[in-house]
């Protein structure tokens, strides 16, 4: 395996910069660190629908069925 030391990663990341610029630097970053943790989520089976259950955005089918029928009554006329 080839040893990678300062002086070639400095070539590289001037290389870099003068193919794509000062102006798409960060976005070409941001892009390439959301791949790398969807990449690591999907290698350790780890999944984004916690969140969502987490902070109450999804209804179960027990909840759900319990509104329809609560909807469904008829109101109290007194």
């Amino acid at each position: 395996m080839p040893n990678i030391g300062p002086l070639e990663i400095a070539i590289v990341l001037v290389i870099v910069l003068l193919i794509f610029g000062p102006k798409r630097l960060p976005d070409l970053g941001r892009s390439m660190g959301r791949g790398m943790r969807e990449f690591k989520d999907s290698i350790t089976g780890k999944d984004d629908d916690n969140d969502s259950i987490e902070s109450g955005e999804t209804v179960t089918a027990a909840s759900a069925d319990e509104e329809r029928k609560a909807a469904a009554k008829p109101a109290d006329v007194s």
